[in-house]
């Protein structure tokens, strides 16, 4: 017998209000290719984000993301440091990384286009998130009910100045995968 039933996935049936990430069930990774082999992969670790939603007017969503570019993490901790620096992220510089929603076209019955501004390294550049919407539930773990999204964003590290590199030891692409657990605030 499970304690948990089935996510309701029809935003009508979730309240609207202000959403707090719950940073214990969400994570921000990404992925660059390296000698054009393999695509790397790290995360980050320390982020936070708040979303108020209106279920009668999905549209009018307003998201803001801030990920600390310190807390960068491939499990390789030279290549860590190496990120932190001055050439990567900055990050002694330019600690925080946002992300400021602009607009969200809903394009399916689970699934939208969030567009945003994205700073990264003191740029800030028009960056388009695809959204799937997972549902909501209520969390009795926490008293609350909570909501689910994944996100998926590609970008040129080259438009941010991250990485100035000989062609063929990093692309230029970066793959961004955000999954992002909310709980409604009392």
């Amino acid at each position: 017998m499970s304690c948990v039933s089935a996510p309701r996935t029809d935003p009508q049936t979730l309240p609207s209000g202000q959403w707090q990430l719950d940073t214990h069930h969400s994570s921000v990774t990404w992925q660059v290719r390296h000698f054009g082999l393999s695509w790397v992969t790290g995360r980050f670790d320390t982020f936070d984000a708040s979303l108020d939603f209106d279920p009668e007017n999905p549209e009018r969503a307003q998201l803001s993301a801030a990920i600390n570019a310190a807390s960068v993490s491939t499990g390789n901790p030279e290549f860590d440091d190496r990120l932190r620096g001055s050439g990567w992220l900055n990050a002694d510089l330019h600690p925080q990384i946002f992300f400021e929603l602009e607009s969200l076209a809903i394009t399916g019955e689970q699934t939208g286009t969030a567009r945003g501004n994205l700073t990264l390294k003191g740029q800030t550049r028009s960056v388009d998130m695809m959204i799937e919407f997972y549902g909501g539930n209520y969390n009795f773990l926490e008293s609350r009910e909570a909501i689910g999204f994944g996100a998926d964003m590609v970008v040129d590290r080259t438009d941010f100045g991250i990485g100035f590199l000989p062609d063929g030891i990093a692309g230029d692409t970066i793959r961004i995968r955000i999954e992002a657990e909310f709980l409604l605030q009392r």
